[in-house]
């Protein structure tokens, strides 16, 4: 029985599942904490270190049907805004949920990108560098597991879950720093839990431990290359860790699951909080399905249906569980949609002027920076923002180190970011 039905079952008259979210999303979550066993951390707020989810809109969500609508113009066809809770800012209609949270993010709506092709507009947003054939950037996840790593935690310290073609990587920091992916969030992580008897599992490891010494004995210069022995014993580790809890749902109240969605993205929401709670470093959430170049506003009507209620209840979380000071949340996609509606009534790749959310982890809310044109064919947005910037002003919020050198596999001196602050973000 899935959630949406568990839940009617509480319920003694008949509400659907928007009208429910409008009616009790004012109210929280917080009626529910005291009969709920919380997992944080004893730290939390500022005293913790910082942590970063990205929740992230493959293929590239239009800004004009999100965070930047133009109702009433040539470009901003169908799509109606709607009041939020930060004074003088509208959004698009499809997100009433997210106009009661919004208050909480800063809205950019001029950053400008160089890339304007899926794979290379990821890379270049996951990692603040454009993607070039001798190197492989590290992502800001990555970045951050490896320079401040949390040596309470027994599971990884990067995660990317639901899908997604181009998962954020360690690059020239290691595959051990890639994100480790789980595709469906919320179920069982496949191959955790031994299927042979504790006698059989102890002869195997025993076996697999001569082996080892064989491998390592005969290549003495690349084994340690392999991440063979690490993996191993990392993975044992995670097989008995009880931090392996933060992707097991069943505890989790019907009214929580029912108001982050049941579906995956959803879930992964729900899972990406959990993990934040153990002290994970990193989790990127994968919403797929933004590349419109026909039918745009039915497709962006749809998704917002799933991103609304999941992302709204995920602030809603972490600000009554306060977790919102110690984690950074930015919302973003590759890049965005052409002012321009085309003849299949979509719109194309806009690397020229598009928009992200970004709160919590001590940057400032409710301001909104950039502005771009009604007009089909803009010069560029007002007070453009860099994918440079943007990185280094994420990092330096992390509490990284952005300006330490580093010499890459290919001999490279290299910098984390080449970018400059955003000062008017940061609070003092």
């Amino acid at each position: 029985m899935n959630s949406q039905n568990r839940f009617s079952s509480l319920v003694p008259f008949e509400l659907n599942r928007r009208s429910f979210f409008q009616t009790v999303s004012g109210l929280g979550l917080s009626f529910l904490l005291p009969q709920m066993e919380l997992k944080a951390a004893d730290k939390r707020g500022t005293e913790r270190e910082k942590s970063l989810i990205t929740i992230w809109l493959s293929g590239g969500a239009s800004q004009l049907e999100t965070w930047d609508p133009h109702p009433g113009t040539k470009i901003g066809g169908p799509t109606k805004a709607i009041k939020t809770r930060t004074p003088d800012l509208k959004i698009a209609e499809h997100y009433p949920l997210l106009a009661e949270q919004i208050d909480s993010f800063s809205v950019i709506r001029s950053l400008v990108s160089k890339e304007g092709d899926h794979e290379r507009g990821a890379a270049y947003l996951k990692t603040g560098y454009r993607p070039d054939p001798t190197v492989i950037y590290p992502s800001i996840g990555a970045i951050l597991s490896k320079e401040n790593p949390n040596s309470n935690i027994e599971i990884p310290q990067h995660f990317s879950l639901c899908g997604g073609q181009w998962p954020a990587r360690g690059g020239h920091l290691g595959a051990e720093h890639d994100a480790f992916k789980i595709y469906s969030p919320g179920n069982s992580i496949q191959n955790m839990v031994s299927r042979v008897g504790k006698p059989r599992q102890k002869q195997r490891l025993q076996n697999l431990d001569i082996l080892t010494k064989n491998f390592n004995r005969s290549r003495q210069f690349t084994s340690d290359y392999t991440l063979h022995e690490k993996s191993i014993e990392q993975s044992l580790t995670m097989m008995k860790s009880k931090q392996l809890k933060a992707f097991d749902l069943k505890d989790e109240p019907e009214i929580v699951l029912a108001k982050y969605g049941d579906n995956r993205f959803g879930r992964g929401c729900l899972v990406a909080r959990k993990l934040i709670e153990e002290g994970v470093r990193a989790v990127e959430v994968v919403l797929e399905g933004f590349d419109s170049h026909a039918n745009n506003f039915e497709t962006h009507k749809s998704r917002a249906k799933t991103l609304d209620p999941a992302l709204s209840t995920l602030m809603e979380e972490l600000k009554e569980r306060n977790l919102l000071e110690s984690t950074v949340v930015l919302c973003i996609g590759e890049f965005g949609r052409t002012p321009k509606i085309n003849p299949a009534t979509g719109r194309d790749h806009w690397p020229n002027g598009f928009s992200c959310l970004l709160g919590g982890g001590g940057f400032h809310s409710g301001l909104v920076i950039g502005e771009t044109s009604p007009e089909e064919n803009p010069k560029g947005p007002k007070d453009p923002v860099s994918v440079n910037d943007l990185t280094f002003t994420l990092l330096h919020a992390l509490g990284i180190d952005t300006k330490k050198e580093f010499i890459t596999p290919i001999g490279r001196p290299m910098t984390y970011s080449d970018g400059k602050l955003i000062e008017q973000l940061l609070k003092s």
